[in-house]
């Protein structure tokens, strides 16, 4: 029997918030909380830049731990970049392996060089997982 393949494009979450990495932490932490987000993807300064990522985990350890003040810290100061993502017709297992390899929680979906969604733990286990049952 043929297993069902789910893709990462199937189960991603399609809005998601973009800034620039000259935002304050305020900023994202007001945007973040407006879409009820945790992830916030860093634009790129030009054709040949990598996308970021911002994560509530970097806040929380970067700014929060350390206290800094949010509206006096930039977002390209705490970042991750460039960002790992996942490929919209790769199957949901192997997004689940890429993130327990390399620790991740999240990572956007990029066609054509634009971030098309997210994908995270909760899209792989609630959508991903109960789609294969």
């Amino acid at each position: 029997m043929k297993k069902k393949v789910i893709k990462a494009l199937d189960i991603m979450h399609k809005n998601h918030i973009e800034l620039d990495g000259t935002a304050t932490i305020k900023d994202a932490l007001d945007a973040m909380k407006e879409n009820n987000a945790s992830v916030i993807i860093v634009k790129k300064r030009s054709e040949n830049d990598a996308f970021g990522v911002l994560l509530l985990s970097d806040i929380a350890k970067k700014v929060l731990a350390k206290d800094k003040a949010p509206d006096r810290v930039n977002i390209y100061e705490i970042m991750s970049k460039p960002v790992i993502s996942v490929d919209p017709d790769m199957d949901v297992r192997y997004c689940a392996r890429l993130f327990d390899r390399f620790g991740l929680s999240s990572a956007p979906v990029i066609v054509d060089g634009k971030v098309v969604g997210i994908i995270g733990y909760r899209e792989l286990v609630f959508n991903g997982l109960s789609d294969l049952v």
